[in-house]
């Protein structure tokens, strides 16, 4: 079963969501010690991520930012803070997911399920333009370059992968990501879609997704 790791400062919310998934039958752990959590992220060899904003010593945007340098484990963040403000930043840093607290355990378990089954597709290699796609690590490399993706972004890079050279619609991505209408955000999609386009970029592909008439994107 996967792992979890649990980063919240709320002892108390942190032992029950640790019973709550404890009795679903995931395995999980949790950061006591705010010092240095980056560090301890990179040890904790975690399926997914539970990450709170509000931390003593660091955000967690701060975090995750740091963490998507070198890793594309899924993280949910969660929060008290309810503005869309906060949610599309959290999705600029690389977050796979939002979740406002108070939260429905039934909603969380389900976008933690969701998260953990886009993160465990089948993994394999394919070429775009001279650019190798690797689904196992989530990167993009060229001529000794590498870029890495996160999990939607490399959903979304598949998804037009696979329909390469025909329109896909917003609502068509947005299915994919989230696997159901529940978990629809417009405005996660355009960060996930101006993200990987700078990515893309980096590669010297900067127009390789063209927006069509606001229908869609096409993978050229």
């Amino acid at each position: 079963m996967s792992k979890i790791l649990i980063i919240e400062d709320d002892h108390t919310l942190c032992r029950e969501l640790a019973a709550l998934l404890q009795n679903i039958g995931y395995e999980t752990s949790y950061i006591s010690d705010f010092h240095n959590i980056a560090e301890q992220i990179k040890h904790s060899d975690a399926d997914l991520i539970l990450l709170d904003i509000n931390l003593p010593e660091e955000n967690g945007e701060t975090l995750l930012s740091k963490l998507r340098k070198y890793s594309d484990t899924p993280v949910i963040m969660l929060t008290s803070r309810s503005s869309e403000f906060d949610e599309v930043l959290s999705m600029s840093y690389g977050a796979d997911d939002y979740i406002t607290k108070p939260y429905n355990p039934t909603i969380l378990l389900l976008r933690i399920s969701a998260v953990l089954k886009r993160a465990a597709k089948m993994s394999y290699q394919q070429d775009y333009n001279g650019i190798t796609i690797s689904n196992i690590k989530g990167t993009l490399s060229k001529d000794g370059r590498e870029v890495i993706l996160t999990k939607n972004e490399m959903i979304i890079f598949q998804f037009l992968m696979d329909r390469r050279g025909e329109i896909v619609t917003r609502d068509e991505l947005i299915t994919a990501l989230w696997d159901s209408n529940e978990f629809i955000n417009d405005n996660s999609l355009s960060v996930n879609i101006s993200r990987l386009r700078g990515k893309l970029t980096e590669l010297g592909y900067n127009d390789a997704i063209e927006t069509r008439k606001k229908r869609g994107y096409i993978l050229k």
